[in-house]
């Protein structure tokens, strides 16, 4: 997907800079018509090539998802009353230990989902988690007892997930952008594998300890 933006974006810059240098072949010769035309069509390239390079950039961290992919496998230690360690170990080895209250694992994630055109492009269905929290059983204590939440997204300085939802002139390439969770009992020394498919996050258990 990375290479095939990339090569996208190079190729409407070179096209850009091919017409931006007709267009001053063009004004030199005083050939004022083909200088206007030259010019619209240089801009219009170089717009369209920043376009797919903002897109490239903001699309750092999320992942391309294809299938129901294994997205971490998560183990839940209870320490008190309502108090719990969630431990996720990531498919690259990466693993974060999260001290959460409440009785239930929550994660949430972000999900775009683009248009049928752009798939000829390299762009697919690509996913980010957003963050992971404890949950109550019960509303009232989810009101009053304490809540704990930490963030699974790194900052970066694009965002397409946010840029959707600011701009509309991105809507001609995402079919949709939405937000999916799930939440699971966390049950004291239970394994669970967090998974994700083109419907959303799901929780499955058992999974095997992977120590």
């Amino acid at each position: 997907m990375d290479s095939a933006l990339t090569i996208v974006a190079i190729g409407f810059g070179v096209l850009g800079l091919a017409f931006l240098w007709a267009a001053v072949a063009a004004v030199r010769r005083q050939r004022f018509f083909r200088f206007s035309l030259h010019s619209s069509m240089a801009l219009a390239c170089l717009s369209t090539g920043l376009l797919f390079l903002t897109i490239h950039l903001s699309l750092q961290g999320y992942q391309a998802l294809t299938r129901e992919d294994l997205v971490a496998t998560i183990r839940a230690e209870s320490t008190g009353p309502e108090e719990f360690l969630v431990t996720m170990r990531f498919p690259d080895g990466r693993q974060k230990t999260y001290s959460l209250g409440g009785d239930e694992i929550y994660v949430d994630a972000h999900i775009l989902k683009w248009k049928s055109w752009a798939n000829f492009i390299g762009l697919h269905t690509v996913y980010e988690l957003d963050r992971i929290s404890g949950r109550y059983h019960d509303i009232a204590d989810e009101r009053a007892k304490p809540r704990t939440v930490y963030a699974l997204s790194g900052d970066r300085l694009i965002d397409l997930f946010t840029l959707r939802r600011r701009y509309t002139w991105l809507a001609p390439l995402v079919d949709a952008e939405y937000g999916s969770a799930a939440f699971i009992p966390a049950r004291d020394q239970a394994m669970y594998e967090l998974r994700i498919s083109t419907t959303g996050l799901l929780f499955r258990s058992p999974a095997t300890d992977p120590n």
